[in-house]
């Protein structure tokens, strides 16, 4: 039996797949008697190159703004799958769920009766200063009292093994396309282990998505249409968009290709108009509809909040839901929890400093090059510093913008984030990762079992994202915990 992992080195960090140093915690043993038959380490990097051609040949991207050698990409993919026992699954799922359930209460309740600001639990000045906080959205109900419909919760694991929360996305969360094509192609490389393991499926959340965008039709309307809003083909996110739509069956669409007339939405056809009922957008508020929101903007549609505002077209996710994944708002999130629903966090926060308190901003202002500092309202790892990874100039540079605009940043304990296994050039080594499931809420609510798992590339780094050099792993959450791995087959790559 060769061993693909007889240099890899846990360190001391968490690692999801070995307990100790050759040692392979229960859920792995299989992959790790699996990948023992193999031929080494070129048989594992020709699976590996099979993996990065099939991501070619489906034209699977996201672009990076910021690179001027060019903007488009290739998702990276590592071969090696993050394994979930089911056991820590259903425990991930009851905290999910509460948390969903309570971010959904507070958006009713900000834009409703606001008990929870006039019981000061959230501060108002906290809500109201937040950049996506609509005023124009108090007091106007929404389709089927669902203020959030769709929610990527960020999870890490710290160094003893604990899961938690490290962030909300509420706005438009991106990147289930990546988990839907990482399970394709791991079923080509690797099929007879996913169906030995009894991974439990991914492949029904575009199903799900759709029913989610069903419901929320208005009433009286028999048969539903139902389209995405893209900010068009330039955007980093267009590959998802145009496959979200795609697998759904439905059309994708820009802000020029519809209409408001009579407070309704059209979509332009060579027929004439269609009525269009619900939209799912991938465009931020700002840029919704330049009558009511950013004036410059060239992606919304003239008219759309009346139409909204009137009940005659659904959005999801409903406009001023960002207020809910302000990273400020977050840090009060156990709060919420315990105030609409009487429950303790399933899972915790990290630690999380507000520089808009006055002895939080003593405390960061001290401890820059300890701390990872974040934009509020920022994503895809911009407007960030690692302290233990950065210069002298830009902590500075922090710091001046720290003080300058308080209310903008939080700041959070640098985390041992967990590792796992990754295939690096010609060997295997420990990379950092987190975890996004996705969270619907229709008519109840559901949740992928697994998630994108991302995992930083780059040795040391802490930053998963794909736009700092993050890559994608395939998450299996097992259907139900084994003890005992079945013999091992020998694998043969689909071709």
């Amino acid at each position: 039996m060769s061993d693909l992992f007889a240099a890899y080195d846990t360190d001391k960090f968490y690692d999801e797949m070995f307990a100790a140093p050759g040692r392979p915690r229960p859920h792995y043993q299989r992959l790790f008697e699996r990948f023992g038959q193999m031929d080494g380490i070129s048989d594992l990097l020709a699976r590996q190159r099979t993996a990065d051609q099939t991501f070619i040949n489906r034209g699977v991207t996201f672009t990076v703004y910021s690179d001027n050698k060019g903007t488009e990409k290739i998702f990276p993919f590592d071969l090696i799958p993050r394994i979930i026992p089911a056991h820590e699954w259903t425990h991930l799922e009851a905290g999910l769920r509460q948390r969903m359930e309570a971010l959904n209460l507070f958006l009713a309740d900000i834009y409703g009766e606001q008990r929870i600001l006039k019981e000061g639990i959230v501060p108002r000045e906290m809500v109201e200063t937040s950049k996506n906080f609509r005023p124009e959205l108090v007091g106007i109900p929404v389709a089927r009292s669902l203020y959030v419909h769709i929610n990527g919760t960020d999870l890490v694991r710290d160094q003893h093994g604990t899961y938690r929360v490290l962030e909300d996305n509420l706005r438009t969360p991106s990147g289930v396309s990546y988990v839907l094509e990482d399970r394709q192609v791991m079923k080509r490389v690797f099929p007879n282990l996913i169906r030995d393991y009894r991974v439990r499926p991914v492949e029904t959340y575009t199903s799900d998505l759709l029913a989610l965008l069903l419901h929320l039709a208005p009433a009286h309307v028999p048969e539903p249409t139902v389209v995405l809003l893209t900010p068009g083909v330039f955007n980093s996110a267009y590959f998802e968009h145009s496959f979200l739509a795609r697998q759904m069956g439905i059309e994708i669409v820009e802000g020029s290709d519809l209409v408001v007339e009579n407070d309704k939405v059209y979509m332009r056809r060579t027929d004439g108009l269609a009525p269009v009922h619900v939209i799912y957008r991938r465009i931020d508020d700002d840029y919704l509809d330049p009558t009511v929101f950013n004036p410059d903007s060239l992606l919304g549609v003239p008219g759309l909040f009346e139409a909204y505002r009137k009940g005659n077209v659904a959005l999801c996710n409903p406009i001023g839901t960002g207020v809910a994944d302000d990273k400020a708002m977050y840090h009060y999130v156990p709060r919420m929890i315990k105030f609409y629903l009487g429950q303790e966090s399933l899972l915790p926060n990290v630690e999380t400093f507000l520089s808009g308190d006055e002895k939080d901003m003593a405390y960061i202002l001290a401890n820059l090059e300890k701390l990872v500092v974040k934009s509020v309202d920022e994503a895809g790892g911009y407007g960030m510093l690692v302290g233990p990874h950065s210069t002298r100039a830009q902590i500075e540079e922090f710091r001046a913008k720290i003080i300058a605009n308080p209310r903008k940043f939080i700041a959070q304990p640098t985390l041992g984030l967990s590792r796992c296994p990754a295939v690096c050039g010609d060997t295997i080594e420990g990379r950092h990762i987190d975890l996004r499931p996705y969270i619907l809420n229709g008519q109840t609510i559901k949740i992928m079992p697994g998630g994108l798992t991302r995992v930083a590339l780059r040795k040391g780094s802490l930053v998963v994202n794909s736009s700092q050099g993050g890559g994608s792993k395939d998450t299996w959450v097992l259907a139900a915990d084994h003890e005992d791995a079945t013999p091992a087959v020998p694998e043969k790559i689909i071709v």
